[in-house]
């Protein structure tokens, strides 16, 4: 890598490094989406948390075969964690006192693959739950599940099938962030409904109105997300184009 291009990058890791520094800052306490601490019953946080493990487990084993065969994407893997605890960070109020925020996790599972962003989304979410009170240690197994297991899996599945089409590698981007961050939600949902069933139509009733609430503020947030997951890539293509040729997302 030349200096000049080495310089760039470094360049892009300090504004995402001063975003999150400005994050911790003023980032109000909250007890909001992801999960809060203690809405989920004890059993639910440790099923969850159990279906989570093999995820991580392959996670570090992707991680460390990045690492090991392609070194110099490296400072690219660190960039993304910082990706994504800035954006799953931005919290909005949703129309229940709860709040909605994008994921991040898409665009990274389409250059290093969904399983590392399993240990990924564990980092930013202990981070946040410690620092920001937002989610908790008791749903972290929950959260990971939904931010960091369905929604990239989605994503890269969406990614492919874009480029098995052979449409346009940014509209590719664009739908595995959008529907990704969508997924993740509706996962959510899911994980609600199942822990506090309506009494009033049980599982279906609470899920609807879950994803109901959902939608009002996830979907405009995932259309968001879709473009700037294309304006970070677009902007990765220019100063960091070896190491994308280097993760296969180019061709030489």
């Amino acid at each position: 890598m030349t200096e000049t291009r080495r310089s760039k990058i470094e360049r892009i890791m300090f504004v995402a490094g001063t975003a999150a520094a400005m994050l911790l800052g003023i980032t109000a306490v909250s007890g909001a989406m992801h999960i809060m601490e203690g809405y989920l019953p004890l059993g639910y946080c440790i099923i969850w948390g159990a279906v989570c493990v093999p995820f991580f487990v392959t996670g570090l084993f992707s991680i460390k075969r990045t690492v090991t065969q392609h070194r110099k994407t490296l400072l690219l893997l660190v960039m993304m964690g910082a990706y994504v605890f800035v954006l799953s960070a931005l919290k909005l109020p949703s129309v229940t006192g709860s709040s909605s925020h994008p994921t991040g996790t898409g665009l990274g599972a389409v250059l290093f693959g969904p399983s590392a962003m399993c240990v990924i989304g564990v980092i930013v979410l202990l981070f946040q739950a410690l620092l920001l009170a937002h989610g908790g240690l008791t749903t972290l197994g929950a959260n990971t599940f939904s931010m960091a297991v369905a929604g990239p899996f989605l994503a890269f599945g969406v990614f492919l099938i874009c480029k098995k089409l052979k449409l346009p590698k940014t509209l590719g981007v664009f739908l595995a962030a959008c529907l990704g961050d969508l997924f993740t939600y509706c996962i959510t949902a899911v994980q609600l409904a199942i822990a506090h069933p309506s009494q009033i139509g049980g599982f279906t009733a609470s899920l609807m109105e879950f994803l109901g609430i959902f939608a009002v503020t996830q979907i405009p947030l995932a259309v968001i997300e879709g473009l700037i997951a294309v304006v970070v890539i677009k902007a990765l293509e220019s100063y960091a184009r070896p190491e994308l040729v280097e993760l296969g997302y180019l061709g030489v």
